[in-house]
């Protein structure tokens, strides 16, 4: 999404987006005087997301070489409704409920540009992520090392961790959307050479440099998202630009599956090339 954002894939049609519910409950805690504190906040939570996404394919493998694949599914499922049910008992942090006539006049927010271009950012992130996970794949087992991919992964979230955690601790002085913008145009120009380089230490080092674009994106997405709609429409808002970055990656995967098969690894890596913002 989040972002994960923009790496959500867990039971999609089947259980609540918790990004989303969590970021809007952010937006609820730190509003008014504390509005400037949600970068931050929205950057600890990419942290929390990063952290997960290296630590659980982890432990799943440990407990499948010790024997035990089942364990690892359980183990994911436990942690999922766990963490979901918990939020839920948190009711003081809990958005302030609206009625349904408010919620209808507010939506009308959701299909205005300032919106929409978040969604469609998002949207082209999970792309990105879609096509980056089979692309680097291919690239590896096209070299005959298959458990390369595990280090190009390994890169590229490790810079995504010290992005998120260098813009959170940033003290912004500029427009966010001037941010947002610089943050696409180096993940787009650090993408490019991913169509033609070979060496895989150069291929790692340019995932690491995507890695730090990618948290900026996201953060200032879910920014951009909280000032450009009503409270009364935020956790439908989020929702979207989360449901816009899953339709990405599994869009982008399925090409790219497609492309590696009939052009290559090279070939899947063009749509690598980010997201490009005005």
């Amino acid at each position: 999404m989040s972002t994960g954002s923009g790496r959500r894939g867990c039971f999609p049609a089947r259980w609540p987006q918790l990004g989303a519910l969590s970021a809007a409950r952010w937006s609820a805690l730190l509003s008014g005087e504390r509005a400037a504190a949600l970068p931050t906040a929205f950057a600890l939570e990419v942290l929390a997301n990063g952290v997960s996404y290296m630590a659980g394919p982890a432990l799943v493998s440990v407990l499948g070489a010790a024997g035990r694949p089942g364990a690892g599914v359980l183990l994911a499922a436990a942690l999922v409704v766990g963490g979901g049910l918990a939020l839920a008992t948190q009711r003081r942090t809990m958005p302030p409920l609206t009625g349904h006539a408010e919620r209808r006049h507010a939506a009308r927010a959701l299909l205005r540009s300032a919106f929409l271009r978040q969604a469609a950012l998002g949207l082209a992130l999970g792309v990105f992520f879609g096509a980056m996970q089979v692309s680097v794949a291919a690239y590896a087992v096209e070299r005959g090392t298959p458990d390369a991919a595990a280090l190009l992964y390994f890169a590229f979230n490790c810079t995504n961790l010290v992005g998120g955690w260098a813009y959170g601790a940033w003290r912004r002085g500029d427009s966010p959307r001037r941010h947002q913008a610089a943050a696409a145009a180096c993940l787009t120009l650090a993408s490019l050479p991913l169509t033609i380089l070979d060496a895989p230490l150069a291929v790692g080092a340019t995932l690491a440099l995507t890695g730090l674009a990618v948290p900026v994106l996201l953060i200032l997405t879910s920014a951009l998202t909280e000032s450009s709609v009503p409270r009364a429409v935020l956790t439908q808002a989020f929702t979207w630009g989360n449901s816009a970055s899953a339709a990405g990656i599994a869009g982008a995967a399925a090409v790219s599956g497609r492309v590696v098969d009939t052009g290559g690894a090279h070939a899947a890596s063009v749509w690598l090339r980010g997201p490009r913002w005005r």
